[in-house]
């Protein structure tokens, strides 16, 4: 636009300058310089116009495009401003449903504990209901056999009731006879308690053999009650000799060997440097081990628990014997395996 007036400007500077110089004739008129300046003029002028045509084209496209942006803008803003609204409505909502879902969870928890415990009383009483079911099936089961023990029992009371009858009529004959048994039975109680007095005296002398028989009986149970423990003790006794023997006979051969081992001068060196005699020195030597002492109160404790076995097996009932025989036999085999031992062990030491 300023290009524009600049070159209006000139253009009627020119068309003044070529008027003027028309009228003067003093100096002469360079009319070829002055066309062709003009036809530059509004060549450029031209140029100009449509430059300035093209640009107001331009720029009412762009203030179209600019409307059409605002309005988007606007409508964006509104959109904006309804999403805000929206978004705060659901953050609301949002913390609501968190307070909801906090209620409810806790909710949740007391309805789950009441629920496990009327899970908990659910079952006690399908227990109580399957007890009670069970006990109505018996009780129905009696009332059967009780039903049917009561039509027995009324056919068996009709039956009665005409035996009864039946024997009304034989009682009435028979209280004739009765009458005429009485004088009778006199005479047999008499003959019968003179019998009953004879019985008596019989009775009560065969009750005081059985008595003595029985005292005999037990006397002879407490003599084979007596007999068993006091075999047992002793096997156990001579059980635990032999295995005190087997150790000895073990210890002696160790030391021994130790001794042969060692000369008559290291023994006394080492009773020196210990500060004791000889025989000290050998009471040392024969000191049992631990796994030595845990053995011997294994052995001891399976001989305890065989007595209080034996003693179970007389307290027992009847039949026992062949128990009693097994625990013996047992005990008897293990005294043999000891005797074997201590005699292949003294041959070693000879």
């Amino acid at each position: 636009q300023q290009e524009k007036e600049d070159l209006q400007g000139k253009l009627k500077l020119r068309e003044h300058l070529s008027r003027t110089a028309g009228k003067s004739e003093a100096t002469p008129a360079p009319s070829k310089n002055i066309d062709l300046e003009m036809k530059q003029l509004q060549w450029k002028l031209k140029n100009s116009n449509n430059e300035i045509t093209k640009q107001s084209t331009t720029i009412k496209s762009l203030k179209n495009e600019v409307q059409e942006k605002e309005e988007r803008i606007r409508e964006l803003q509104a959109k904006i401003s309804r999403l805000e609204r929206d978004l705060n409505m659901k953050r609301h909502l949002i913390e609501d449903l968190r307070s909801r879902l906090k209620a409810n969870q806790e909710n949740e928890k007391t309805s789950n504990e009441t629920l496990e415990s009327l899970e908990r009383k659910v079952k006690a009483l399908a227990g109580d209901c399957s007890n009670k079911k069970t006990s109505i099936d018996s009780l129905k089961q009696r009332l059967n056999v009780a039903t049917k023990e009561k039509s027995q029992y009324e056919q068996m009371y009709h039956k009665a009731k005409d035996e009864l009858e039946k024997k009304d009529l034989k009682l009435t004959n028979l209280e004739s006879k009765m009458i005429e048994t009485e004088c009778a039975m006199t005479e047999l109680e008499t003959t019968a308690s003179q019998q009953l007095h004879g019985l008596a005296k019989q009775s009560g002398q065969a009750l005081e053999t059985v008595q003595k028989q029985l005292l005999l009986t037990n006397d002879k149970v407490e003599e084979f009650m007596t007999f068993v423990k006091a075999l047992t003790r002793e096997l156990q006794h001579s059980v635990q000799e032999l295995r005190t023997k087997i150790k000895q006979a073990k210890k002696m051969g160790e030391v021994r060997a130790c001794k042969k081992g060692l000369s008559q001068e290291s023994v006394q060196l080492a009773a020196s440097i210990l500060n004791v005699s000889t025989t000290d020195l050998e009471e040392i030597l024969e000191v049992e081990d631990d796994e030595e002492t845990a053995k011997t109160k294994m052995e001891f404790e399976k001989d305890t628990e065989w007595l209080q076995y034996i003693q179970q097996l007389l307290e027992a009932q009847f039949p026992f014997a062949s128990y009693l025989m097994d625990a013996i036999l047992e005990k008897l085999n293990e005294k043999k395996k000891l005797v074997e031992e201590y005699s292949s062990l003294m041959k070693h030491t000879v």
